[in-house]
């Protein structure tokens, strides 16, 4: 009988981005990495107006919570929920946040 060793271990190169991926699935980390990205990319998300007068932004059970200085562009923001979370949809994939919600 003859024993192979399995290391886990590919032996060709894999470029960088799908060995990262590959990482971020076997320790199921992709969600939160989306979060943290999604997070990270918010003022690219919805320009310099909103993002100069967004004090804080996190995610919490899918729900992403905007805290905003000015009244009018939280009032703006709401009216374009929908767009807003398109944009997202389109930056970092879907199932990341399913609802926005302006305080």
């Amino acid at each position: 009988m003859k024993y192979e060793f399995n290391s886990g271990r590919k032996k060709e190169a894999a470029p960088l981005e799908a060995a990262f991926n590959e990482l971020l699935k076997a320790y199921r980390l992709e969600d939160k990495f989306k979060e943290k990205q999604l997070i990270s990319s918010w003022g690219e998300i919805v320009g310099k107006t909103i993002s100069d007068r967004t004090t804080s932004v996190f995610i919490r059970e899918k729900k992403l919570f905007v805290k905003l200085s000015s009244g009018p562009v939280k009032k703006e923001l709401m009216l374009h929920r929908t767009k807003v979370l398109a944009l997202i949809e389109e930056k970092v994939g879907s199932g990341v946040v399913t609802e926005l919600i302006c305080i």
